[in-house]
């Protein structure tokens, strides 16, 4: 009788150890899995921000509805000017080469001051500043995003002079005011943006640029809510198509630091 308590108890031992493994090895397969489809998501949402705002990536991926709303937004369109005809003389692959080192540095800056690339368009671009959440110094960032982007290209400049390529010349417009935010499209394809009259407002001062031999125009609605150490000097007000009433548009030329 000892004997076979001995036999039943060494055997349901071996059963006990022989599951606990079985389990140890299904947990561990388990944590594999997990961490496997962890690092998944991570590159799956790191590839989305490719395309949209890493805010927004993060908010659908959490499973919250990106609601359309009306927001105060601070919009920047910044535009080669003269790249049309420039492109023309270039081959293609110099081109692209051209625009994506371009769009490289412009993305950089804006993200660096707490704005986002809402849209590529043809050689221009429109950045959106306090569009996810509010920012009470939005039109301080866009400025000063502006101004370093000036910068950049100048930069970039020097080194297409050293390599023997054309310059690039940089329009910039700012506007600010109320939009409609949202994620518009079709099924197959969406993207998020804002729509409005500020957005049309921006795009038109950007076009000014050209007509009035300025880098940088902003308009009242942006110059109001600008730290003073900002360098803007008013231009007459100016007329702009699609708008009943003269703009009043300030050029932007530089940002004078507080003296240590």
């Amino acid at each position: 009788m000892t004997l076979w308590l001995a036999a039943l108890g060494t055997g349901l031992l071996a059963v006990l150890a022989a599951a606990w493994w079985r389990t140890r090895g299904e947990a561990a397969g388990l944590r594999r899995r997990l961490a496997t489809a962890a690092g998944e998501l991570e590159h799956l949402q790191a590839s989305f921000s490719r395309f949209a705002p890493r805010q927004l990536v993060d908010r659908i991926a959490s499973g919250r509805p990106v609601v359309a709303e009306r927001k105060d937004v601070t919009v920047l369109f910044a535009d080669l000017v003269g790249f049309t005809e420039l492109g023309g003389r270039l081959e293609p692959e110099v081109l692209v080469g051209v625009l994506n080192e371009h769009f490289r540095r412009m993305s950089r800056i804006v993200d660096d001051h707490r704005g986002h690339i809402a849209k590529f368009i043809g050689d221009g671009l429109m950045a959106l500043f306090g569009a996810h959440e509010p920012n009470p110094w939005q039109s301080n960032d866009a400025a000063h995003a502006a101004l370093a982007m000036q910068h950049a290209v100048d930069a970039q400049n020097r080194e297409r002079v050293a390599a023997g390529l054309p310059t690039l010349r940089l329009g910039i417009g700012i506007h600010r005011g109320v939009v409609v935010a949202g994620v518009i499209g079709s099924a197959e394809l969406q993207e998020f943006t804002v729509i409005g009259a500020a957005v049309n407002l921006a795009a038109r001062v950007e076009r000014l640029t050209r007509t009035e031999q300025a880098a940088i125009l902003l308009t009242a609605d942006v110059r109001a809510h600008l730290d003073p150490r900002f360098m803007v000097y008013a231009l007459p007000p100016l007329a702009v198509r699609g708008v009943d009433e003269a703009v009043a548009a300030f050029r932007l030329d530089g940002f004078t630091p507080r003296e240590s």
